[in-house]
């Protein structure tokens, strides 16, 4: 089990990132959370097997259909023992 902390910068507004983002989390068996940020980024935070968070994260970097993913930041983290994705508003 790992953890992993993303933000992804670009145009993710508008274009159901976060609720793709958790649809795709769920397929995968990944638990975590998803949020907008002020500045347009969207943060999130991934747990599960690292195939799963790996197949997350690149997911990620292209997003759903109309985002425009200029960058992918992340860095690794303890698990907190996560059992869900949701969307955090």
């Amino acid at each position: 089990m790992i953890r992993r902390h993303v933000v992804v910068r670009g145009r993710m507004q508008g274009v159901w990132f976060r609720d793709s983002m958790r649809r795709e989390a769920e397929r995968l068996g990944v638990a975590g959370w998803v949020r907008n940020l002020a500045d347009g980024s969207v943060e999130a935070a991934l747990e599960g097997t690292g195939e799963a968070v790996d197949a997350l994260t690149r997911w990620c970097e292209r997003g759903p259909s109309g985002a425009r993913v200029l960058r992918v930041e992340t860095r690794e983290e303890p698990p907190e023992g996560l059992e869900e994705f949701r969307i955090v508003r």
